[in-house]
């Protein structure tokens, strides 16, 4: 389903055992479980840590989602600040929903440049995507997270995409491949394999696990031939090592769970590769169930922005080209359109989290929703002001958080305010310099 959420590399000052001085074979081997360690890293320490820090005992989840192509910034930002702000044309359609979402102006990552690269940015904050040559990505937020909370969930985080490209990236900078069909996730959550193929990956855990423990051996045999320097790589991994047969146990525990059952067909994948409000639709409803059956608390979801024509209704050129649209009122007009229908998207997904209840609340009380775009205005591709909605989370909504454009805190602030309501214990994320101003808890 993904990658799992990789560990934070740790520096060890000493003296590095050239290559020659161990067989080729060992330090192979050696090295091949070492490299796959910060993708499969156990966290016993960190679940403890994400328990504790969620002192109000219940379950917090987080949604985030990425629009590639903007959203109209006029038909999207009201006009004023604060509680009394009119709905803009964007939010009427989210008219029912005015006190379960905040939205916000003026925020932007420092250091991304404009470009439709700086999707690579959104939620890691990794400075000058757009320069690619030398670029390296860092951890991206539901990354972030799932190091804290690994274990509580089947899936630590569930990437999805209507178009390939990802969201998540782990602390080494390497993307988290994305699912694109609903119908393989559906099956990955709800459907159970048959009895070999659940044997066979109860098989693979403990064949992980003995794999571990023929490593180690051959490690602590090398012990006494090391420098101090190496003594103090080689416990490293000893509780690398550790904490990776803590994760498969992890594995193994819930291989042996079984999925939960919901009443509801599997979804039929849509072949239309510029249906991107039906694919929309479709991820939504998925994710519904995902966060209802407590399968995964971390959901990231790209959706479509392509030069394909969408099919929507009074729309005939396509989405790229009318997010480029140059000030013609003609494709402003059908961007208006299409961007409508994505609204209403948003709307019936919010409507389905707060028609869910858990333990007295609502899902969406207990589901922080970010939905946003990496550019501000697509057809100057600029990064600035890039439109920010966030709903639910037990947040004080209703207003409209306007910062400036030019001065403003940077977006991380709000990404450290998310993190903070899931229960985590973070100060800092990306370029972060605190947490967002202005938003509250409700009371």
């Amino acid at each position: 389903m993904t990658r799992q959420p990789a560990r934070p590399a740790r520096t060890v000052r000493g003296q590095t055992v050239p290559a020659h001085r161990l067989p080729r074979r060992t330090f192979l081997r050696a090295a091949g479980v070492a490299l796959a360690l910060p993708a499969l890293d156990a966290m016993a320490p960190r679940l403890a840590r994400g328990a504790a820090g969620a002192a109000e005992g219940i379950p917090r989840r987080m949604v985030c989602i990425n629009t590639p192509l903007g959203l109209h910034p006029p038909h999207f930002f009201p006009e004023a600040a604060g509680r009394d702000f009119e709905l803009s044309p964007y939010l009427e359609v989210l008219k029912e929903f005015r006190d379960d979402f905040t939205v916000i102006s003026g925020l932007s990552h420092p250091d991304v440049g404009p470009s439709h690269d700086s999707n690579q940015s959104f939620l890691t904050a990794a400075p000058h995507p757009e320069q690619r040559a030398g670029f390296r990505n860092s951890i991206s937020l539901d990354q972030f997270a799932a190091e804290q909370i690994y274990g509580q969930t089947r899936f630590p985080t569930l990437p999805l995409s209507c178009e390939g490209l990802s969201l998540s990236w782990t602390r080494s900078g390497a993307p988290v491949p994305a699912e694109c069909w609903p119908s393989s996730v559906f099956s990955q959550l709800f459907l159970e394999g048959r009895p070999d193929e659940v044997q066979a990956q109860a098989r693979r855990v403990a064949d992980g696990q003995s794999i571990l423990d023929a490593v180690r051996g051959q490690a602590k045999k090398l012990q006494q031939s090391l420098g101090a320097g190496d003594r103090g790589k080689l416990d490293e991994y000893f509780t690398s090592v550790r904490e990776l047969e803590g994760r498969l146990a992890q594995a193994a525990i819930w291989a042996k769970k079984p999925k939960p059952k919901v009443d509801v067909e599997p979804p039929v994948n849509i072949r239309n590769s510029a249906d991107l409000i039906g694919k929309t639709r479709l991820w939504f409803d998925l994710i519904h169930l995902a966060l209802e059956t407590d399968s995964t608390r971390l959901v990231t979801l790209q959706l479509l922005g392509t030069s394909s024509v969408p099919p929507v209704p009074g729309v005939s050129q396509g989405h790229h080209d009318l997010s480029h649209h140059g000030q013609d009122p003609t494709k402003i007009a059908q961007l208006k359109a299409l961007e409508i229908e994505k609204m209403k998207t948003l709307r019936d997904f919010l409507n389905q989290l707060k028609s869910t209840s858990e333990d007295g609340e609502t899902l969406l009380d207990r589901t922080t929703v970010f939905f946003s775009s990496n550019l501000g205005d697509a057809g100057k591709h600029s990064v600035k002001n890039m439109p920010v909605l966030l709903a639910g989370g037990g947040f004080r909504h209703g207003q409209h958080l306007a910062f400036d454009e030019d001065r403003h805190p940077p977006l991380c602030n709000l990404y450290v305010s998310m993190l903070q309501r899931m229960g985590i214990e973070a100060d800092r994320f990306g370029s972060s310099t605190g947490t967002l101003t202005g938003l509250e808890l409700r009371g």
